[in-house]
């Protein structure tokens, strides 16, 4: 069987910047499936996250957003890359990046603010509850909106040629 090159692998790693891409777009019955590539580090040249804060992100950000007034039942996924250097969001709609600036600037916030225990972070609730890294789960969420959210550039919101 051959097999055809995904989407993710055609993106050109070595240019790629930390951003906020539109990966792609699906379609399920008559509805558009938009998938975000939110990329924290520069692939190939910045230490990766570590499994702890990804982990911690991932708890955080699919609970921030499957409780958001306007996107709950938009938000189809939240989780990692398996390279470590960001996460996916699948949302319901046909979306552009520049359309959900505010959502995930909303997002990081939260994460940054966040105080207490991590939602599902308890051997009844999670599969590896002790990899949980809360503290750098903040850095990674500040270092985010601070080099990349505030005040965006183009070239973080569409992928490089």
């Amino acid at each position: 069987m051959e097999l055809n090159k995904i989407a993710s692998f055609c993106v050109d790693h070595i240019k790629l910047q930390p951003g906020l891409y539109v990966s792609r777009k699906d379609r399920a019955g008559g509805a558009v499936i938009t998938t975000f590539d939110i990329r924290m580090t520069k692939p190939n040249d910045e230490p990766v996250m570590n499994t702890a804060e990804v982990h911690t992100i991932e708890h955080l950000g699919a609970t921030f957003l499957r409780n958001h007034p306007d996107f709950a039942a938009k938000t189809i996924y939240f989780g990692p890359m398996g390279c470590r250097t960001g996460f996916y969001l699948l949302l319901a709609g046909d979306y552009e990046s520049e359309d959900i600036v505010g959502l995930a600037t909303e997002l990081f916030r939260f994460i940054v603010s966040y105080e207490g225990e991590v939602p599902g972070a308890c051997a009844k609730d999670c599969g590896n509850y002790l990899d949980m890294n809360l503290s750098m789960a903040k850095y990674w969420a500040a270092r985010y909106v601070r080099t990349v959210l505030t005040a965006i550039t183009p070239d973080r919101l569409h992928y490089p040629q």
